[in-house]
């Protein structure tokens, strides 16, 4: 059931923003050149500028009137649908809000050092490029859609609707779904093939459904600090390799979903310090210095958007 509303509620984000991209309404022709289109949104009765008078115009306001029809009543059927899976929106509290605005600030810098920790040539410049739509030079096509992935799982989890979603495996697999968008047939779904890490012996299990729910059911119950259970969730993704591939970037979005749904600030490796956590996580793997990695993890990579003198 949480899988199929996290669906519906991604469905929903994305044809709200089509309807809020087009132009439509009721057309009016002001001194004969002038076109107008009258709407309502949220109830308001709005009047906006489309253009000069051409016939191309008049055409593509109509379509535009047809299509919105259909994806407000699309709208009205996922509505009806989650309403039947007894989903309510939540209103957030200030303490989440700032903590959503904080993470959408560090936007950029977040994405980049994830880039940068999945090996994906890039730098800053052209990840914000990119992130805002604009020019890139010397980058791979595959590269550049990676991070355009990125930034559709962030703004996914970012979500008013989605961040009060549990953080949960449902939740794990609609990030992964994103994030290997368009790079194999089976993202969102555990892997079925055997996985080796390069730089270590570990090899990891098959995953088992049931059995991964317990494990990240386990770690949200443990009697830990908020930024301890969500290093916890980040390393037990990235160790049991549970995609056939982005397990790293889905780690570290997945537990900052936690963090953010509680107002704790953010996890993020930087980029100068890659090579080290790196080491750490392959002693981890092999199952060395587990403290270390996560007062690394905590020490160095944990920001919070609570000042220290609050704190």
């Amino acid at each position: 059931m949480q899988r199929e509303i996290v669906n519906l509620i991604q469905i929903k984000e994305f044809l709200t923003h089509e309807l809020n991209s087009i132009v439509y309404g009721s057309i009016e022709i002001r001194k004969n050149k002038y076109i107008y289109v009258h709407y309502r949104d949220e109830g308001i009765y709005l009047t906006k500028y489309f253009g000069e008078y051409t016939d191309e115009n008049i055409k593509l306001i109509k379509y535009n009137n047809f299509l919105a029809k259909e994806i407000k009543n699309t709208i009205r059927e996922i509505n009806k649908k989650l309403k039947l899976l007894n989903y309510k929106e939540t209103s957030l509290s200030d303490k989440i809000k700032i903590n959503i605005d904080f993470a959408k600030r560090h936007l950029v810098d977040t994405i980049y050092k994830q880039a940068v920790l999945e090996g994906i040539s890039t730098t800053y410049i052209n990840t914000e490029n990119i992130i805002y739509g604009g020019k890139v030079n010397n980058m791979t096509s595959e590269d550049i859609l990676k991070i355009i992935n990125l930034k559709h799982a962030w703004e996914f989890i970012l979500n008013e609707n989605v961040i009060t979603s549990q953080t949960n495996l449902s939740l794990l697999c609609e990030i992964n779904k994103l994030v290997l968008e368009s790079f194999y047939y089976t993202a969102g779904s555990l892997r079925n093939v055997p996985v080796k890490i390069t730089g270590t012996n570990y090899e990891p299990f098959l995953p088992i459904e049931s059995k991964v729910k317990e494990e990240i059911n386990y770690i949200m119950n443990k009697k830990i600090s908020i930024v301890d259970k969500a290093i916890e969730l980040l390393l037990y993704v990235m160790k049991s390799q549970l995609f056939i591939d982005g397990n790293k970037r889905c780690a570290v979005i997945f537990c900052n979903h936690y963090l953010v749904k509680e107002g704790k600030g953010l996890i993020v490796i930087p980029d100068k310090l890659i090579k080290e956590f790196k080491n750490l996580l392959r002693e981890y793997y092999e199952g060395k210095n587990i403290s270390k990695i996560k007062n690394f993890l905590k020490e160095k990579c944990y920001i919070s958007t609570v000042l220290r003198s609050e704190k």
